[in-house]
């Protein structure tokens, strides 16, 4: 059963524009050492795969129904790609305590203007799922 669902949608150059400003102060805020290495890979386009990232994150912040400044980091959020160039999520040892055994979905795209993510949270276990539910009911 799907727990949470978070979309989130990101100006290319608004990311460009902070790391610009903010350089790698801004970068070791927001981003882990792996993604940063990936990010930086590539020499047309790196803005683009930043901000999909980021766009993963404030994704699943939503679809966990807290947003980012509740409890976690941007960094408690990491993006990898399996060998096949699938996008998967990698939490922190902090998140893996609660999130760590639903499955979750990751879905990302990019123009050359914007960034977008979807995060997709589900679990098999009916005791998750009353949970949830308690909680969104008070």
């Amino acid at each position: 059963m799907i727990l949470g669902v978070g979309t989130d949608i990101v100006d290319i150059a608004r990311i460009e524009s902070a790391i610009t400003e903010y350089g790698d102060a801004f970068l070791r805020r927001i981003f882990t050492p792996v993604e940063q290495a990936y990010c930086e890979s590539y020499v047309h386009g790196k803005m683009s795969h930043y901000a999909a990232r980021f766009a993963v994150k404030e994704a699943f912040s939503k679809a966990i129904g807290t947003g980012i400044t509740k409890g976690f980091a941007f960094k408690d959020i990491g993006v990898v790609n399996e060998k096949g160039g699938k996008p998967c999520i990698v939490l922190s040892n902090l998140m893996l305590e609660t999130w760590g055994s639903y499955t979750i979905h990751v879905s990302i795209s990019h123009t050359d203007t914007v960034a977008m993510a979807v995060v997709i949270i589900e679990s098999d276990k009916e005791r998750d799922i009353n949970i949830r539910l308690t909680e969104d009911a008070t």
